[in-house]
C-alpha cells in the first residue's frame, strides 16, 4: 500500500528514543510501527491496549495516608535532604533499568 499521507507528532524525545531503541532490534521503522499502532486502533474499535492508572503501593500512596503519615514522611524526606543522604536520579533510574533487564 502506498503511503500518502503526512503525520507530524510532537513527543517526548525521550520516549522516542526508548521506543526507537526497541523498534531497531525488532527491525520495525517507527513509521511501521505506528501503522500497525492505528491498524490496531481500527481493528479493535479502541485503543488496543489497557490504558488505567498504576497501583499504588499503600506505603506511598498519600490519598489513603493521613495528614500525621504524610507530615513524617515529608519530614524524614527533609531530614535526609539535610543529612546529605540523596542520589542522582538519572543514576537511580539507571541502576534500576539495569537491574530490570
Amino acid at each position: 500500500m502506498e503511503k500518502t499521507t503526512t503525520l507530524n507528532l510532537r513527543v517526548d524525545p525521550m520516549v522516542k528514543a526508548r521506543a526507537e531503541k526497541v523498534l531497531s532490534r525488532l527491525g520495525v521503522p517507527m513509521s511501521t510501527a505506528i501503522d500497525m499502532y492505528l491498524n490496531q486502533i481500527y481493528l479493535t474499535g479502541g485503543i488496543p491496549f489497557s490504558v488505567s492508572l498504576p497501583k499504588v503501593p499503600d506505603t506511598v500512596n498519600m490519598d489513603i495516608m493521613t495528614d500525621r503519615e504524610l507530615d513524617a514522611r515529608l519530614k524524614k524526606g527533609f531530614d535526609d535532604i539535610a543529612l546529605g543522604n540523596v542520589q542522582d536520579a538519572a543514576e537511580a533510574f539507571e541502576r534500576f533499568r539495569e537491574k530490570n533487564r
